[in-house]
């Protein structure tokens, strides 16, 4: 029996641009950088949809990074108590505001490393708001669809998000660095669920080595 041979990733990028074009951004509401990175920040282990819930109400309290200077986390609990881990990313988000201030003049950083510095800020969420805020492609954000999905598409066999970045940074075009994060996000969260995979509807049917339709 022949082995099963990854998908080559130029032709899934094609194919993908193809069917979620209109997905090749972020879907958390921002009007800037700092609500981009506070957004993300509440993002992880909670859906876009119900952080973008309660991110108007939060922005308008407190718009800007040294709004956050003197407060306690238990003043950020109305706003994100439905979120889960809300404790500790209030905790983070205020911690990161005075990092901000205290070193770069409550400025977000545009380097990786820089942005990692901050509390609570690994490199996913330094990838989303570098790419999303500055188009600045340093790396490759993953989250739990691009686990999944690459697992199924490149047979990464890895839930290893670090891993995963490194792999795809040598197969994926730089300049599509921070298209892939998205595209590979909608296709979870289309057909190419953790639960359950719908290959019939797969716009990747044709050339998915994980696929069950036969060819």
């Amino acid at each position: 029996m022949q082995s099963k041979k990854a998908a080559d990733a130029n032709a899934v990028i094609a194919k993908l641009k193809q069917r979620y074009k209109k997905d090749m951004e972020t879907w958390l509401d921002a009007k800037n950088s700092w609500e981009l990175l506070v957004a993300t920040m509440l993002s992880a282990q909670s859906q876009d949809v119900q952080v973008n819930k309660v991110t108007p109400s939060l922005f308008k309290k407190y718009p800007n990074a040294d709004d956050y200077l003197n407060l306690k986390p238990t003043d950020l609990y109305p706003y994100v108590k439905t979120l889960g881990l809300y404790r500790n990313k209030s905790k983070n988000i205020i911690k990161a505001a005075k990092y901000l201030h205290e070193h770069f003049d409550d400025n977000i950083p545009e380097t990786i490393d820089k942005l990692t510095e901050l509390p609570g800020v690994g490199r996913k969420t330094a990838n989303v708001v570098l790419a999303n805020a500055f188009g600045v492609l340093e790396g490759i954000a993953i989250d739990t669809h691009c686990i999944t999905t690459t697992d199924r598409i490149f047979l990464f066999h890895t839930k290893d998000a670090g891993k995963i970045e490194q792999k795809l940074m040598t197969m994926v075009p730089k300049k599509d660095w921070g298209n892939i994060t998205h595209l590979l996000i909608a296709l979870g969260r289309d057909v190419c669920t953790a639960r359950a995979k719908y290959c019939e509807g797969c716009v990747l049917k044709d050339i998915c080595p994980s696929s069950t339709v036969k060819k």
